[in-house]
């Protein structure tokens, strides 16, 4: 956060989401700490690449004002991921009830002594998709097979919500542990027909 004589700038960097052929935006805020009227009127070393909304206006006293900067798309990676863009800030003090349409390039030059306030920001990209780290491979528990390891990479790679992929993992846990139970039932039957026909053929 910036403090100023006049606006409180928030944040004091532009931090923007870069992603190749994509536009990102970023907000910037302004707080007025006066009980004056305050003229801003924000600027950048780079025009063609930025759209600020609004990039002139009147904040009332004691009050804030939003404003929305959007950078246009790259159509490439710039070297190591640094930006030389920057923006000034700068703020006046305006009579009482001054609006939007009265504002003026001249009330923002530096003559006959009057106060111009001015805060620089610089520009900072940030990897929107940034590469998550590849966990090892786990041992495969025992008792569990490369189908259920596979099965189960099919169910995280899908559409799914964390609670259905919850849900379905649930049910597949069941469903195996069917399978098991059913499996020693076989072995007891087939058992026990060995046992009776030892039993009836001695």
């Amino acid at each position: 956060m910036t403090m100023g004589e006049l606006l409180r700038i928030q944040p004091s960097e532009l931090k923007f989401p870069f992603e190749v052929r994509k536009q990102s935006s970023c907000a910037m805020q302004l707080a007025n700490k006066t009980d004056q009227y305050v003229a801003f009127k924000v600027k950048t070393t780079n025009p063609k690449r930025y759209c600020v909304r609004p990039n002139v206006g009147v904040v009332l006293p004691y009050s804030m004002c939003n404003i929305t900067v959007t950078m246009q798309a790259h159509k490439e990676v710039p070297a190591d991921m640094q930006c030389r863009d920057k923006f000034l800030v700068q703020s006046v003090i305006v009579p009482y009830g001054t609006t939007n349409k009265d504002i003026s390039q001249e009330m923002f030059n530096r003559e006959n002594e009057k106060f111009v306030d001015e805060f620089k920001l610089r520009v900072i990209y940030i990897p929107a998709n940034p590469p998550s780290p590849v966990p090892e491979e786990e041992e495969e528990e025992e008792g569990s097979s490369p189908g259920t390891s596979s099965a189960l990479e099919e169910i995280k790679k899908s559409s799914l919500s964390e609670p259905e992929q919850s849900a379905v993992l649930k049910l597949k846990d069941e469903k195996d542990f069917v399978n098991i139970q059913n499996d020693k039932l076989i072995e007891e039957l087939v058992c026990f027909g060995l046992c009776a026909l030892h039993m009836w053929n001695p």
